[in-house]
């Protein structure tokens, strides 16, 4: 594909100048074949910003939340074949969760708070100080809704319970719901704290936070969660405490595990598949800074030894210790949400990609 048509199909051009379109990316049991236009629609029909996070319900239907509030809704069925699209109330959609509750289904939607700017300059992405940056802050919230979209109840800036003072920012990143149905939402863009809530959006706990005297309790840029159920009898959290290239395993009280170095690698939550998970990496880091667009998708083992990096080099250990990784530049600008379906292929959104519609990624 030429540059010519890869500005015409709105896809960014790689820094690795390869056609990203029928890639093979990944290494050992864990290759895939890239489809770059499977998600791609009329962008003045169905405009996305960024394609920040997906679920699959049990219809496998692919749900894909973007923070353009046009259709902050974008369903898909596996073949790329558009479903639905709707939603205008979340200018932050930033993750998502689908519950199966009593046999009905719900979306745990999480918007941080960063919204589009109407009087950005056009220039300014990172100023993020300046009231003419694209995306301006202001504070989050928690909503579950009904798989049509009827509000259910919402989870606001938690000074209102008393555990966060009037001047704490609250800007959520990711959530997860535990087997009892307890909540986990991880403040990832505000003063990075995880808090527990009951299935009633009851405060529960909260631990994390930047400055504790035991470091393993840190958080910084805690940007994704999951609960980790591939041993029944021992479901725990994994925690990404991005800015800190790692992931912290705790406890569902919150009392710390252990740590999971992902040296080079500003790494989100798990999404798991069987004995798997996988972590979207949205930025390698590079000559000492989080280097632009080169996310690339980790694969765990259930040791939680990366076994593979799709769109990045592979993972190479020395006497057990993980060594730097980076991406390839072979496709990716800045993995950041992801699903697997029921046949192990996966679809990727992505951040910052230049309004790019989600992936997916078939299984070789």
């Amino acid at each position: 594909m030429s540059e010519a048509k890869y500005k015409q199909e709105n896809i960014p051009l790689p820094k690795s100048g390869k056609d990203p379109h029928g890639m093979i990316v990944g290494q050992g049991d864990f290759k895939y074949h890239v489809d770059t236009q499977w998600g791609k629609l009329d962008s003045g029909a169905y405009p996305v910003e960024n394609c920040h996070d997906m679920v699959i319900d049990s219809q496998n239907r692919i749900i894909m939340l973007t923070d353009n509030t046009k259709n902050n809704f974008v369903v898909y069925d596996k073949s790329g074949k558009l479903l639905d699209a709707w939603g205008s109330e979340y200018p932050g959609a930033h993750s998502i969760e689908i519950v199966n509750e009593n046999g009905e289904e719900f979306l745990y939607v999480v918007d941080h708070g960063w919204v589009l700017n109407r009087h950005w300059d056009g220039i300014n992405t990172d100023a993020w100080d300046s009231p003419t940056n694209k995306v301006v802050a202001q504070q989050g919230f928690v909503a579950k809704l009904t798989l049509d979209g009827r509000l259910v109840y919402t989870i606001g800036h938690p000074v209102t319970i008393g555990i966060y003072e009037p001047d704490m920012p609250f800007r959520p990143s990711d959530i997860t719901v535990a087997p009892n149905g307890d909540i986990y939402v991880t403040d990832g863009y505000g003063s990075d704290f995880v808090i527990q809530y009951d299935c009633h959006g009851r405060y529960v706990r909260h631990w994390g936070g930047a400055d504790n005297s035991d470091e393993n309790y840190n958080l910084v840029n805690t940007h994704g969660i999951g609960v980790d159920l591939r041993n029944p009898a021992d479901p725990h959290l994994i925690v990404s405490s991005r800015w800190q290239q790692c992931l912290k395993l705790f406890n569902l009280d919150g009392s710390f595990r252990e740590t999971i170095a992902t040296p080079g690698a500003y790494i989100h939550g798990p999404v798991f598949e069987g004995e798997h998970f996988f972590a979207p990496v949205c930025w390698s880091h590079i000559n000492d800074a989080n280097a632009e667009d080169s996310g690339f998708i980790s694969v765990f083992d259930r040791d939680n030894k990366i076994v593979a990096n799709l769109g990045g080099e592979a993972p190479v250990y020395k006497d057990g210790v993980l060594q730097t990784m980076s991406t390839s530049w072979d496709i990716f600008n800045h993995v950041h949400g992801m699903a697997v379906d029921d046949e192990g292929s996966l679809y990727v959104g992505q951040w910052r990609a230049k309004q790019t519609y989600p992936f997916k990624l078939t299984r070789v």
